[in-house]
This record gives C-alpha cells, structure tokens and sequence, in this order.
C-alpha cells in the first residue's frame, strides 16, 4: 500500500511531499466538484427544457382547438337557453378568458419553481466550506528549542537565543 505520491504509507515524508500530496489532492477537489456543478446545472437546464417543450406544444393544441370549442360552446348554450347567438359567443369568450388564466397561473407557478433549483447552489456552498476550513487551518506550533530540547511551559527562554531564534526564522 502506497501514498497518492508513490512513498509507502508509514515513511516519513517532507515538508514539500505533504505540501505536493495537498496540493494535488485539493486541485482534484475542486475539478471534481466543478464537474458536478455543471452535471447538476445540466440536468436542471434539461428538464427546463423539457417543461418549456411540452408547455409550448399544448398551448399549439389548445390554439388550434380553440375555435371548434368556440362554436360548440356558443350553439351549446344557445341550445339550453334559447338565447341570441351573440350573447351566447361573449359567454363563451368570456370561458375562454378565464381558462386563459388559470393556465397563466399554473404556468407562473412552475417558473417560480425553477427559478428555485438549486443544484449548483450546493456545489457552491461546499466549495466555500472546503475553502472556509482551509483559510482557517493553521500548521501546528513547533516548541522553541533550548539546547536541543523543547522549552518546558513557563520556562523562560534566554534572550541570546530568543534573538538567534527570531533572526533564523
């Protein structure tokens, strides 16, 4: 069993190999993650698609069926009413009218649904909390060294070494 690098799994590896395996790792985080946005925004722009397909082959139908429903409706009433003709066609106009809202309506409520989807949206929110975690992550501190062993707390460091200590760093 071997490292992403290719070093075996219990070798010590450097500064550079860590900071290289990261890297890399990272870089392959956020390709996969863009792959998947734009899998997700694909699909989303599929099924819009769809949906406008099929919202516009039935307003076709219901256009061209509309007048054979018009006669049919105004010679219907004038049928059981025994009203004038015209009254009978405003009725029927006025049927038409409100179809032709509650269409509208029903159309309005599924634009408003796809202007919620929310596919990418996750992907981003995940890359922005990869990065949030990243930007907050810090190196552990490394213990000051006095004469070759670690300062104990409390100690006091001597100030030669304090100032050798700062300008090697």
């Amino acid at each position: 069993m071997s490292a992403p690098d290719g070093s075996p799994v219990g070798a010590e590896r450097s500064v550079g190999q860590l900071f290289a395996s990261a890297t890399s790792e990272m870089s392959a985080l956020v390709h996969d993650e863009i792959a998947l946005a734009k899998a997700q925004l694909k699909q989303d722009v599929k099924r819009g698609a769809m949906s406008g397909g099929a919202f516009s082959v039935a307003a076709v139908v219901l256009l061209f069926s509309l007048p054979m429903l018009n006669f049919a409706l105004a010679y219907g009433i004038r049928t059981w009413t025994g009203w004038n003709l015209a009254i009978c066609f405003v009725l029927s106009f006025a049927a038409n009218v409100l179809v032709a809202l509650i269409l509208a309506l029903i159309g309005l409520f599924f634009a408003n649904k796809a202007k919620k989807g929310r596919g990418p949206q996750k992907v981003a929110a995940s890359v922005k909390e990869s990065a949030g975690v990243l930007q907050n992550a810090k190196p552990h501190p490394r213990p000051e060294l006095v004469k070759d062993r670690p300062v104990l707390p409390g100690e006091r460091v001597p100030e030669a070494i304090e100032a050798g200590a700062r300008t090697s760093s």
